[in-house]
């Protein structure tokens, strides 16, 4: 039952994981945090680089149609025609 604690190599190795485990700087919980962190700035990326394709597709469309221009400024400023009136509801 004692020969395995007997063996230098194995004490070694079981101090050098637990002292990695739990006591180094660079342990496996900060090592786990950081990686769920990148995963996250990693969607955060991909979300945003597609609301900025969708923006500058919305760019261009209000840089040469009249028509967008005005489809926008209807639902972003409510704006109105003088002969209509505008109901504005909002969803919680």
């Amino acid at each position: 039952m004692l020969k395995p604690l007997k063996n230098k190599y194995l004490i070694v190795l079981a101090t050098f994981l637990v002292w990695m485990a739990f006591f180094d700087p660079k342990d496996f919980g900060m090592i786990y945090n950081r990686t769920e962190k990148l995963k996250e700035l990693k969607q955060s990326e991909r979300h945003l680089t597609t609301q900025i394709a969708e923006t500058r597709k919305e760019l261009v469309l209000l840089k040469s149609d009249a028509e967008s221009i005005e489809r926008y400024a209807r639902e972003h400023f409510f704006m109105k025609k003088d002969n209509e009136e505008l109901f504005i509801v909002k969803t919680p």
